[in-house]
C-alpha cells in the first residue's frame, strides 16, 4: 500500500512504525512525497484494508516516544474488529456517530470507556446492546477522515488495551486467592 502524505513522508525512513487508520504498520519505503507498507493476510482479513481502494482519505499518525506525554487513551494499532458507521448527525458544532459493532466486542465497551475508531481516541458517550455512540468536537471532525464517511462504510475498531489486560487476567485465575475477589492493592502488586 502506498500513501501520498507530502511534508511527512520525508521523516519517515524504513523500519518506521505508522498507524494507517488505527492499524500498526511498518513503513517499507519512503520519498519526498510518499511512504509504502507492506499488509499481510491477518491485517487485510482483520481490518478495513482488505475492501480499501485508492484515493480513500485516511488517518495517519506517528507512534509515541516513551518519554513523550499521553495525551490520550493507550492506542496500539491493533485492531479487534470492524465496525459500521450506523449514525452521523449534527449537535451545536460538533457531531455525535452511532457505530455498529460486533458481537464478540461488546465485553470490552463501557459508557464513558474508551474506543478508538480508524485510530482516533474517543469516548463512548453511549452504549446500546451493538451500537456505541461517540460525541465528535469540531477540529476532530475537520482534521480526521470522519467527516467524508457515510451510513454503512466501514471502520477499524480498537478497543481499550486495559479492559483486554483485566479480562486475560481473570481467565487465567490470578484472582487474590485469600478473598476471591480483584481489588486495586492486588492489580498494583501484580504489576497494574
Amino acid at each position: 500500500m502506498q500513501v501520498e502524505v507530502p511534508g511527512l513522508a520525508a521523516g519517515l525512513k524504513t523500519g518506521d512504525s505508522i498507524a494507517v487508520n488505527g492499524v500498526c504498520l511498518t513503513v517499507t519505503g519512503s520519498d519526498a512525497n510518499s511512504f509504502s507498507t507492506e499488509l499481510s493476510l491477518e491485517t487485510l482479513d482483520r481490518t478495513t484494508f482488505g475492501s480499501a481502494r485508492a484515493g480513500l482519505t485516511v488517518n495517519l499518525e506517528r507512534p509515541l516516544a516513551l518519554a513523550d506525554r499521553l495525551g490520550g487513551h493507550l492506542v496500539q494499532g491493533h485492531v479487534d474488529g470492524v465496525g459500521k458507521l450506523a449514525t452521523a448527525s449534527q449537535v451545536g458544532d460538533g457531531f455525535t456517530i452511532g457505530i455498529d459493532f460486533p458481537p464478540e466486542l461488546a465485553r470490552y465497551f463501557i459508557p464513558k470507556g474508551s474506543v478508538a475508531l480508524d485510530g482516533i481516541s474517543l469516548t463512548i458517550a453511549a452504549l446500546q446492546a451493538s451500537r456505541f455512540t461517540v460525541a465528535v468536537i469540531p477540529h476532530t471532525w475537520k482534521v480526521t477522515n470522519l467527516r467524508q464517511l457515510r451510513p454503512g462504510d466501514s471502520l477499524n475498531i480498537e478497543v481499550d488495551m486495559l479492559g483486554k489486560y483485566v479480562e486475560r487476567f481473570l481467565q487465567l485465575g490470578m484472582l487474590n486467592k485469600d478473598s476471591r475477589s480483584l481489588t486495586v492493592d492486588y492489580l498494583k502488586e501484580q504489576g497494574f
